[in-house]
């Protein structure tokens, strides 16, 4: 029956094969399931207020819901589309979904955003418009947001870590460590992480950021046991200390599994933002947000279909419409849980190239994230020193991409260039993607080849104009 249903042996697998793909899956993005608590479990909305209007932050909340959408919409990519890809809550995007909307707003106004951008996604997949879109846009741009996106990811999981930090005023915007110096036990934690991953990386090791991760949690909370280091900023008193653990203390838990709680599910406001905010500046966001969901999931798709050899002469890839379909589905399933928007992940490349051909890997690896929504307690032991060393590490991976952009035609390497530098440079991924869709427009119209120019193009370099120009146009129509 799994046979007949998922093609197996018609794609050149076994069933063993597959179970052992969609583990090797698991293992090499379970890291989310800490990672996403940490980036918007602990951030404050316009209001105050954390995930869930609460006073404080519930890491183990984030953590189950993330393990359950993740979980529900992995498995629906494996029934619905058959295609070994995994979905979770998207790095980059929940960055944004945290720094860029909720700042704006409340929490579930800034989900409502990611609902609605969910739901506009699905509507662009059914009537063909997102495969329009995808196509026009030159390959290499796509590389570039890709590349760029990871610049980004790698710049905040040094900031975050404290290896560098803001210097407040000054030529110098940023510095390594505290005013130049490295110091404390946390970036030792943070420096130990990284180098762990980076050798069980070059050894090859399936799991080797979710290794890293529980090894440097094992050592941070060792470290704060012996010494009492406590938290970089103490909320009651105000006090600064240089050398404590940035944003969590790694502490044990009273308990290691326990039932999870979904209690964030369904706490969205699908049009809750455009009354905190002005509507072309909500609209600009859900376009952002639309975006950058938009084009990773589209690279993704294509890279996995190759390497899994489900693709046909032209490059389209089996199922594609199915597969953005869940995608789509699972934009707004991310929103509805409170969790950001979930998305397709290139770590699944880790069980195809342990011979995952088919959508039973994806219900192996969806089936193990559920089972994770038990141990959501753990998370709460986690600081960010030793979650980051990942971020560094998928920063890496998406940089590698950079190879396929042809350098010596200005036309597009400038609008690359631009793409790349300015994501981490402004810490806005749409300001990136913005400025190089227009300049590849207004370079490729200097140069006399408009012929290379979708309409489309045209479009959204139109849209993202008026992007950069909402502060003009907010000050005409207040």
């Amino acid at each position: 029956m799994l046979d007949s249903f998922f093609k197996i042996s018609q794609r050149g697998s076994t069933v063993a094969q597959e179970v052992r793909g969609g583990v090797v899956t698991f293992f090499t993005m379970a890291y989310i399931v800490a990672l996403n608590p940490l980036i918007i479990g602990l951030a404050k909305d316009a209001d105050g207020k954390y995930i869930g209007g609460g006073d404080a932050p519930n890491l183990a909340l984030v953590a189950a819901a993330t393990a359950l959408i993740a979980g529900v919409m992995t498995i629906l990519m494996g029934v619905v589309a058959n295609f070994p890809l995994a979905i979770a809550t998207g790095l980059g995007l929940n960055t944004f979904v945290a720094v860029g909307i909720a700042s704006k707003m409340t929490w579930a106004d800034a989900m409502g955003l990611v609902v609605l951008e969910g739901l506009i996604i699905l509507i662009l997949v059914l009537t063909g418009f997102r495969t329009a879109v995808f196509k026009a846009v030159p390959t290499q741009l796509k590389i570039a947001i890709s590349v760029g996106i990871g610049l980004f990811i790698a710049l905040i999981g040094l900031v975050d870590a404290g290896f560098v930090r803001r210097t407040g005023s000054g030529p110098v915007p940023v510095t390594l460590g505290d005013n130049g110096n490295l110091v404390g036990w946390p970036i030792i934690v943070f420096a130990f992480g990284l180098f762990l991953t980076i050798a069980l990386q070059v050894k090859k090791v399936k799991a080797a950021i979710l290794i890293g991760i529980v090894t440097s949690t094992a050592l941070a909370v060792a470290i704060e046991s012996a010494f009492k280091i406590g938290p970089l900023f103490n909320g009651a008193t105000g006090a600064v200390n240089p050398k404590g653990w940035n944003l969590n203390v790694p502490a044990m838990p009273e308990a290691i599994a326990a039932t999870p709680k979904f209690d964030i599910l369904g706490d969205f406001n699908l049009l809750g933002g455009f009354d905190r905010i002005s509507l072309v500046a909500a609209v600009l966001l859900v376009f952002t947000l639309l975006l950058a969901d938009f084009f990773d999931t589209m690279g993704t798709m294509t890279a996995i279909g190759k390497q899994a050899g489900l693709v046909d002469r032209d490059g389209n890839v089996e199922g594609a419409n199915r597969i953005l379909l869940v995608d789509s589905i699972a934009a707004a399933a991310g929103g509805a849980g409170s969790v950001s928007s979930n998305t397709s992940y290139i770590e699944s490349a880790g069980g195809v190239g342990e011979g995952a051909r088919t959508g039973l890997a994806s219900v192996v690896t969806g089936v193990l994230f559920l089972l994770t929504t038990f141990l959501a307690p753990l998370v709460a032991i986690i600081p960010y020193e030793a979650a980051t060393p990942a971020l560094i590490i998928v920063g890496f991976l998406m940089m590698t991409q950079i190879k396929g952009i042809d350098w010596d035609d200005l036309g597009i390497a400038i609008p690359a260039f631009l793409t790349i530098i300015l994501m981490p440079f402004t810490y806005n991924i749409s300001v990136g993607i913005g400025a190089g869709f227009v300049s590849y427009v207004v370079i490729r119209v200097l140069q006399g080849r408009t012929k290379e120019i979708s309409p489309l193009m045209y479009l959204v370099s139109g849209l993202f104009m008026v992007y950069f120009l909402q502060s003009p146009i907010n000050i005409w129509t207040a």
